[in-house]
């Protein structure tokens, strides 16, 4: 079986130094505000600022919150679990690297 081809959400790359407002975040996943709340309550997503009208969100928080929305729709995962799924994700590309750094990959 062949691996599928990534979406256009796993591919985007935006720069470090881009801030996201809540709003912006929003669009940018097709999201509504109570969804992202939620992926800041379970610390998938960090935001800049003590309120949600100072929030801003470094430029990685966009594919971040596409890969957690996608989980969450496709495999009907809640905040806990999407954690838990970006968590192992997180875990298996710093050991990707590790083994490249290595050069056992």
């Amino acid at each position: 079986m062949s691996e599928p081809n990534p979406t256009a959400a796993e591919t985007t790359i935006v720069d470090e130094q881009v801030l996201f407002t809540l709003a912006e975040l929003c669009r940018a996943c097709n999201a509504t505000s109570a969804q992202l709340t939620v992926l800041i309550e379970e610390g998938v997503l960090e935001p800049i600022g003590s309120a949600p009208e100072d929030w801003r969100f470094p430029g990685p928080s966009l594919p971040r919150a596409r890969t957690a929305l996608r989980l969450a729709q496709d495999f009907d995962l809640e905040g806990p679990g999407i954690a838990l799924v970006l968590d192992l994700l997180d875990e298996m590309e710093s050991l990707r690297v590790r083994l490249r750094r290595a050069g056992l990959r």
